[in-house]
This record gives C-alpha cells, sequence and structure tokens, in this order.
C-alpha cells in the first residue's frame, strides 16, 4: 500500500491510499479519484516528504517539516469538516458492523481465508491479522480481502 498526498484543481489538498503506484495512475486516468471537498476529478499527487528508514533500528527516520499551510476558515472548510466527520462516522459504523456479524479468527485470519477461497472449508464472514506481506500474498492468489478501517481515535 502507498498513500499519496494528492491536490485538485481548485488546491483543495487530501490523502488516499493506494495498492501501488500504478493502481494509482490507472485510476487517475479513468477519473475514478475526487477531491472531497469539492467534487473535482482533476486531482494530481502533491509534493511529499519521503519516509526514509534508518539502518539501525528499521526506525523511520523524521521527515523534513513540511512549509505550514495557512488555511483559511471559510464555509468550504466548515463543510470539509462535517463531511470529514460523517465519513468518519461511516467507517465506525462499517467497522463495528464487521465485528459484530464476523467471526475473529485473530492470527489465524490468512490461512482461514485461503481454506475458504479453496473450498477446503465453508464460507463465512471473518476478520483478523495479517502482516502486509501476508495481506499482498492473497491477493495474488486472487483472495478478496480488506483491510478493517482504522480512525485516529483508535491508536489511542
Amino acid at each position: 500500500m502507498i498513500r499519496y498526498t494528492l491536490r485538485c484543481e481548485r488546491g483543495h489538498q487530501f490523502e488516499s491510499w493506494f495498492q501501488s503506484s500504478s493502481a494509482y495512475e490507472s485510476q487517475e486516468r479513468r477519473h475514478l479519484i475526487d477531491c472531497p471537498s469539492c467534487g473535482s476529478d482533476k486531482i494530481e499527487r502533491a509534493i511529499m516528504a519521503p519516509q526514509i528508514v534508518s539502518k539501525k533500528g528499521r526506525e523511520p527516520a523524521q521527515p523534513a517539516p513540511a512549509a505550514p499551510v495557512e488555511a483559511p476558515v471559510s464555509e468550504s472548510t466548515s463543510l470539509m469538516m462535517a463531511q470529514e466527520r460523517e465519513l468518519r462516522s461511516k467507517l465506525k459504523e462499517l467497522r463495528d458492523h464487521i465485528v459484530k456479524n464476523a467471526d475473529n479468527v485473530g492470527e489465524r485470519f490468512p490461512n482461514e481465508a485461503r481454506k475458504m477461497h479453496y473450498g477446503d472449508i465453508e464460507h463465512r464472514p471473518i476478520y483478523g491479522e495479517a502482516s502486509p506481506e501476508e495481506a499482498r500474498a492473497l491477493i495474488d492468489e486472487g483472495v478478496e480481502v480488506s483491510p478493517l478501517p482504522t480512525l485516529p481515535e483508535d491508536r489511542n
């Protein structure tokens, strides 16, 4: 997965995650990406500071601080904040629905998902844990998987 900072033709900046850079480029060509603030599909990648991993402990080096962007508080800003609150609410609702209606198989998730995909066990809704490498391997095998939405307040 790769995270891009994007900007629309009107200067609204937002972030989005993509499977790969080619997935981003494909979606951009087909005008499938639109600005959450104004709906414009004229999107470009904004300049981003790279995250560099140090040799010592595989800990990310601190990126150079980005220049602060002064955003005037306006009607569009409050509308964006309302849209963000609504999106977060829907993501929480989706996650809560999955947790309530699916079996948590924990670290067995990759194996259970494969067994269902290949018909070794009956299909049922499950969720659990998988490393990024395990998730990529599942996707490469054609197993349909998606991460559970995580919200900032979940990290506390």
